[in-house]
């Protein structure tokens, strides 16, 4: 039976903190002192259902592994600003009474253990889609935050699917990378594709340091990253079948997409921090996404939640592991993704600096 989350009570602590709220044009700091190690990237299927539905698991998880920074993908909650009025995709929608309390009951929720301890940026749609989120925990400050591959100061991508933070000797990149479609149109094939060329051109321009590329890339680079290869490779919707064979079969596995991403991570020297550890199948739990339990999707999974890292990170990756399990989404607290983690170990200062500068 799911529980659903309990307002705190109304006293001088339960007010949401303004910290917790980004600046459109991101936030400039000083240098750190340290750097973060630990990450976990989730697609939450509407953020406000996990609070409402799975708080108590989803906390107990964060406060059990702790992160230093939490990437989520799927806020589903609008953007600021009400017809007529200009939108601030930073910041969450109060502009009617029910998103009012909606964002009373998710700003409550994150103030709360563990979540207290993250300032929390935005980047939003303009409905209730898409969207991301970055929880990075308060004693660790990026030096900037953009919410664009442009890295522009008050862009913010179209779905709100980019959160990047600028920190000493890294970047993280957080996406909610579009879904392909299943037909030749704008915002299916061919809006994949724009997208793809686009982190080919963000790679090229931000070679200069390291890169933590993490989230909802929405694909399947290889077989063993789906359970069950046929299925996905033949898939249809309504009989469909695209003119070009390149497009066929499950979005996420078609055999362009997986070239496409293939590429990407060649030509920007990444390493898939998962596969890089776990050379061999792993049925029960190396999956990121899961199928409806009911249904042809029974049992059907996919890897499509990543930590890609650069090269010269490789050998700091010292753990990368789907925290889901089985075909009944245990570890899935309520969404139809797990999270996923990633732990480095902490760099050589010499060496880091010296990849850095070079």
């Amino acid at each position: 039976m799911k529980r659903f989350f309990k307002p705190i009570e109304k006293d001088g602590s339960s007010a949401p903190k303004k910290p917790c709220l980004s600046p459109e044009d991101g936030v400039e700091e000083g240098k750190n002192q340290k750097e973060p190690t630990k990450f976990v990237t989730w697609n939450a299927n509407s953020f406000l259902l996990r609070v409402k539905n799975d708080w108590s698991e989803l906390s107990k998880f964060v406060s059990d592994f702790d992160p230093d920074v939490i990437a989520i993908q799927e806020v589903r909650m609008p953007a600021a600003g009400g017809k007529g009025k200009p939108k601030n995709y930073g910041e969450l929608s109060d502009d009617t009474k029910a998103l009012r309390e909606e964002k009373q009951i998710l700003m409550r929720a994150l103030s709360t253990p563990p979540f207290g301890n993250y300032r929390v940026w935005w980047s939003l749609a303009e409905s209730k889609y898409a969207g991301t989120a970055l929880l990075v925990k308060k004693c660790f400050k990026p030096h900037k935050v953009y919410f664009n591959l442009d890295k522009l100061a008050s862009k913010h991508e179209p779905d709100g699917r980019v959160i990047l933070a600028e920190f000493e000797t890294f970047r993280l990149l957080n996406t909610y990378s579009p879904n392909n479609g299943w037909k030749e149109e704008e915002n299916a094939f061919q809006r994949r594709r724009k997208w793809d060329k686009r982190i080919v051109e963000f790679l090229s321009q931000t070679s200069d340091k390291p890169l933590i590329w993490c989230g909802d890339l929405n694909v399947s680079h290889e077989e063993i990253d789906v359970s069950h290869p046929d299925f996905f490779a033949t898939a249809k919707l309504n009989g469909y079948v695209p003119p070009n064979n390149e497009d066929c079969g499950q979005p996420g596995f078609t055999p362009s997409e997986r070239a496409r991403f293939g590429t990407i991570m060649k030509e920007g020297r990444l390493v898939d921090a998962y596969r890089y550890l776990h050379k061999e199948p792993d049925m029960e739990s190396g999956f990121s996404w899961s199928g409806n339990p009911i249904g042809k999707y029974r049992g059907k999974r996919m890897r499509i939640d990543y930590f890609l890292v650069s090269e010269q990170l490789k050998d700091r990756i010292v753990s990368c592991k789907m925290h889901g399990r089985g075909i009944e989404l245990e570890g899935f607290y309520g969404s139809d993704h797990c999270p996923v983690s990633l732990e480095l170990s902490k760099p050589s200062s010499y060496t880091e600096e010296n990849q850095v500068s070079n």
